[in-house]
């Protein structure tokens, strides 16, 4: 392609040419939210990163099915095998239905989401609604010989696929080795298990437990790990294109996936890339619940908050996330938030240029326009340098600065326009229309405030009407009219009414 896409891939620790399995198809899988609490910032960085990707893919061509799964079951407290489910624990605190909390949260999620420019997933499958694919899966494993059952639960045997079948560690580049070392003390408390090193893949519920469902091995619920690999397998087949998430999911969640795939029916890895964000900090500490030093993407919007001191738009927060290159930690701060605003503004007053650059009626354009056309077709093709170096948009908003730069001078004189060719700035213009709002995702967001306009205009007239000045009283009341707004007169004042 003219602009081949490279991209980080975690399991070769390399960049590599993406090239999908079956062109011009793309699998694109995002392990998504767990729905028993409100989304904080750092719940954003990933969708936002994937709606990106996803909208370059459809931009260089590529038709993209876009798979973000929702974990409404299994994700247990200690994002292992033990503690209670984190969506039983916000039913029982709330006293309502496991699936009430999951809905009220999947619905504050899309609407965040939604705010933030991310477009919606082609396919967003829900952990509960695909038991039978999970049990299935379970099965295939415990028959080819990987999975063992203990008292009502299953464990995937680690080392035997270790040593049998794949490196377990290989996409986190742990040796099993030092995961040993490392979990020597955890198998008290743990004798179900062969190996402390072993995981769960459905786990038996207990009387207490709420979600339940009924199996082979009794009643019970899967394991956390095992929904992205049943449902992504369902979606996009036995090897899809990219899979990816947060860089705290590639251990274990992600080399578990990856074990579960291989285990279970052939000898892929799930996914041809791996694709990782990092992290979003707070002082330098990673942003979670857990520390509570997280920022709710709803009070980040109405603001302040514990950590911010005002509230910031749901585009300046997706400026801010876009600014650096998914790979590289970004520190939150009211600072930081700050500039972002006034780099999102700088590209919003690029846009408004755009229909303002047009050569003056009666200016000649220059006979040779081959120099200029360059270095302005150098500043287009820089855009997409950054893109298709590992999807850096850090580097691509660099690249439209410089072009806005550009613009800014053509527009302080108009004139100068006559020095590119027509082609060449009609290139200009639509690549930056095209890559902030279409590829970017961003935006221009209503700044001012229609009711304190309304009343300024409503000032104005008061004051022309005082002034008998009635070219503009009639002024004032034609432009509100052309916006279905009349003015009213009375005796107790000036008002206004939409124009029935």
């Amino acid at each position: 392609m003219q602009h081949p896409l490279s991209l980080y891939n975690t399991l070769t620790r390399r960049k590599d040419q993406f090239v999908p399995v079956n062109a011009p198809f793309a699998g694109v899988y995002l392990c998504g939210p767990t729905v028993y609490s409100e989304a904080h910032l750092g719940n954003a960085r990933g969708p936002v990163v994937f709606d990106v990707l996803t909208r370059y893919l459809r931009y260089l061509g590529y038709t993209v099915r876009y798979v973000r799964n929702v974990t409404d079951v299994g994700h247990l407290e200690s994002d292992a095998d033990d503690g209670e489910d984190k969506m039983a624990k916000a039913a029982r605190a709330q006293r309502q239905e496991p699936m009430q909390i999951a809905q009220h949260f999947v619905n504050l999620y899309r609407q965040n989401m939604l705010a933030l420019g991310c477009l919606p997933p082609d396919i967003e499958p829900q952990a509960s609604g695909h038991i039978t694919e999970q049990i299935t899966m379970v099965e295939e494993i415990i028959e080819n010989g990987f999975g063992y059952e203990v008292n009502g639960s299953v464990y995937f045997d680690v080392p035997k696929y270790n040593a049998e079948r794949d490196r377990y560690g290989k996409l986190s580049n742990r040796s099993i080795e030092d995961q040993l070392a490392g979990t020597r003390d955890t198998l008290a408390g743990q004798d179900e298990k062969r190996s402390p090193l072993d995981f769960a893949i459905w786990k038996k519920a207990a009387p207490e437990h709420i979600m339940r469902w009924p199996s082979p091995w009794g009643e019970g619920f899967p394991g956390w790990h095992l929904e992205c690999s049943a449902m992504s397998r369902k979606y996009l087949g036995q090897l899809s294109d990219i899979h990816g998430g947060g860089l705290d999911l590639m251990f274990p969640h992600h080399e578990c996936e990856i074990a579960q795939c291989q285990g279970s029916h052939t000898h892929t890895d799930e996914s041809r890339f791996w694709v990782h964000n990092n992290m979003i900090t707070v002082d330098g500490t990673k942003m979670s619940k857990s520390l509570g030093n997280f920022v709710l993407l709803g009070d980040m919007f109405k603001g302040p908050t514990a950590t911010l001191t005002q509230a910031y738009s749901p585009m300046v927060v997706r400026f801010f996330l876009l600014q650096a290159h998914y790979r590289s930690p970004v520190d939150v701060s009211d600072e930081a938030l700050q500039a972002a605003r006034k780099g999102y503004r700088k590209l919003m007053n690029g846009l408004r240029l755009l229909e303002k650059l047009q050569l003056p009626d009666g200016t000649e354009r220059a006979a040779d326009t081959e120099k200029a056309d360059a270095e302005l077709r150098k500043l287009v093709a820089d855009i997409f340098v950054g893109l298709n170096d590992d999807l850096n948009t850090a580097r691509a908003i660099a690249s439209l600065f410089n072009l806005v730069r550009k613009f800014n001078g053509f527009f302080a004189n108009l004139a100068t326009l006559g020095t590119v060719s027509e082609a060449a700035l009609e290139e200009a213009l639509e690549a930056y229309r095209t890559v902030v709002t279409q590829v970017l995702g961003l935006q221009d967001e209503p700044r001012a405030n229609a009711e304190q306009l309304l009343e300024l205009t409503l000032g104005f007239y008061q004051e022309a009407k005082a002034a008998k000045a009635y070219d503009k009283v009639d002024q004032i009341r034609a432009a509100l009219k052309g916006q279905g707004i009349v003015i009213k007169d009375s005796k107790t004042g000036v008002d206004w009414a939409y124009e029935e």
